[in-house]
């Protein structure tokens, strides 16, 4: 019993090693006609349309939401459906990144009218002799991949170099359209990933509902803005005569002034207001927010642009709100 065990963890280890060495060889295979691709794909007008069947099918739908979810405009087709009306989605301005092994799937039969409409043809294959690959525009040629199974027929080792030469391929492509943290977040606003990469001005409250008051402002007008803003921030960014911040007041801080009577009601709000508090830039992360409210306790947070001018606040119900 031990020995059949310690077998199939050899031969695990096996397809481990093969697969491994799928993806390493790809290294010295990558020439001019990846740099092709990756031309065609960031100079494309209109959307990369990948297609394949069978595991290169499968495959083929992971690369396209990578492409997708990083700024590349991707859809993906079946090869067969496509020969039943799918091929109506593709128009002259589209990229065809074509996945077949052995280059003599049905995905070929797709060629003649691909062409007619006009698209460019990338073919990932591992066979650069092979029908697609003849009639392609650009070839990303695997070479042949030995298959990890007893039998030398399932695909696997080929199916797992297809998938990494696709993430090269779309993330090569996406550091070239230089997008920052907040594009990308814009494509995953959903789940712990767009939780983390939210920015500050995408959730803050801001142009009618950003409660500003100039600092020689009565407090009894200062409690007015707060309490009959949109959304009743209980909390306002005071400003001087540049329109700098130069305090906040929220009712946290009323609350406290009132233990000792009223007669504070009658002053200016810069006579009770918090000088120099804890800001935040709105191109900041909402992550970097919430760690400031959690550690010192406080729920409301005046935010600044770059010359501390408020340009909005971010309340605890905020955060609440997108899942903090």
């Amino acid at each position: 019993m031990k020995e059949e065990l310690l077998s199939d963890i050899d031969f695990a280890k096996d397809v481990l090693f093969l697969e491994a060495e799928a993806i390493k060889n790809l290294i010295n295979r990558l020439d001019h006609n990846f740099q092709r691709a990756v031309n065609l794909i960031f100079n494309c007008k209109g959307r990369v349309v990948v297609t394949g069947i069978g595991k290169a099918g499968i495959i083929g739908q992971k690369i396209s939401a990578t492409l997708a979810s990083t700024g590349t405009p991707s859809y993906w087709i079946h090869s067969s459906e496509a020969r039943h009306g799918d091929l109506g989605r593709i128009v002259t301005n589209d990229i065809v990144l074509a996945l077949s092994n052995s280059g003599e799937t049905e995905v070929v039969t797709l060629l003649p009218w691909v062409k007619q409409i006009g698209a460019k043809v990338v073919a990932m294959t591992g066979n650069n002799k092979s029908s697609l690959a003849q009639h392609s525009d650009v070839v990303l040629d695997m070479g042949k991949i030995k298959e990890p199974c007893h039998l030398g027929l399932a695909p696997s080792a080929s199916s797992t170099a297809m998938l990494a030469l696709g993430d090269a391929l779309a993330l090569t492509v996406f550091k070239k359209r230089n997008l920052g943290k907040e594009d990308y977040a814009f494509y995953h606003p959903g789940g712990e990933l767009g939780r983390k990469l939210l920015t500050v001005e995408m959730v803050m409250r801001k142009n009618k509902e950003n409660p500003v008051a100039d600092e020689d402002m009565p407090l009894l007008d200062v409690l007015t803005i707060m309490t009959e803003k949109a959304g009743n921030p209980g909390a306002v960014s005071v400003v001087d005569k540049r329109k700098k911040l130069v305090g906040f007041f929220t009712d946290g801080d009323l609350r406290r002034h009132l233990k000792n009577g009223i007669s504070f009601l009658h002053c200016s709000v810069k006579d009770v207001m918090t000088r120099s508090p804890k800001v935040i830039h709105a191109h900041c992360l909402v992550a970097e927010a919430y760690k400031i409210l959690r550690d010192h306790k406080i729920d409301q947070l005046p935010v600044v642009d770059d010359s501390n001018t408020p340009v909005g606040i971010i309340d605890v119900q905020d955060l609440l709100g997108v899942g903090f």
